[in-house]
């Protein structure tokens, strides 16, 4: 089967499911985008890293990352892999001395992962096909790198977008000279860091 690399493009609050969130993966290059539900620590992990902060003391799954470093053990890829009774199946593709191995994983887990070793995610046809929604051809989606991004973002998306992604767009629009859009996004950074 093709493989469909997929970016981390909103993490916010679940609409469907209190006490949970939601992590937005959209098609690299494409308009479709995976929305999967998961648990408010997991949403802590990935948003820990994303926002490139720094615990006292190591996360779960930064624990794991270590372990894995110490061992020789490189995360090649996350796929995800499956689709059963509405709940995501994925897993950890690692490489050790040339040896590729497959671990089962939880996907709020391996998406955790992913953003730690900066590795790509990857879904299926089916997935996208049965669980992805299409977003609206007038809208266009960021184009991104593993939650940076690479093209013109809508004014729109930046409350969808992390804020290191917004610190980056800021960056270049700034390099443009287009300050009324450096303070939009500035305003947006702001209220985050006021909440």
């Amino acid at each position: 089967m093709v493989k469909i690399e997929l970016d981390i493009v909103a993490l916010s609050h679940s609409v469907t499911q209190s006490h949970n969130y939601a992590v937005v993966l959209g098609e690299i290059n494409g308009k479709r985008r995976l929305p999967v539900v998961i648990g408010g620590f997991e949403a802590q992990a990935i948003a820990v890293t994303m926002e490139q902060m720094a615990p006292n003391r190591p996360l779960t799954h930064d624990l794991f990352k270590n372990t894995l470093e110490v061992f020789q053990i490189d995360l090649k890829e996350v796929v995800i892999n499956n689709l059963l009774d509405g709940v995501f199946y994925a897993k950890l593709v690692c490489v050790r001395d040339g040896e590729e191995y497959e671990v089962d994983s939880r996907t709020s887990d391996a998406i955790a992962m992913a953003v730690r070793f900066d590795c790509p995610i990857y879904t299926y046809e089916f997935i996208l096909e049965s669980a992805g929604v299409e977003i609206e051809d007038d809208i266009v989606p960021p184009k991104t790198t593993r939650g940076k991004p690479t093209a013109k973002v809508q004014d729109s998306d930046f409350a969808s977008m992390s804020e290191s992604a917004l610190k980056t767009l800021l960056d270049e629009v700034i390099a443009k000279e287009d300050y009324e859009r450096a303070a939009k996004i500035r305003d947006e950074i702001n209220k985050r860091r006021a909440s």
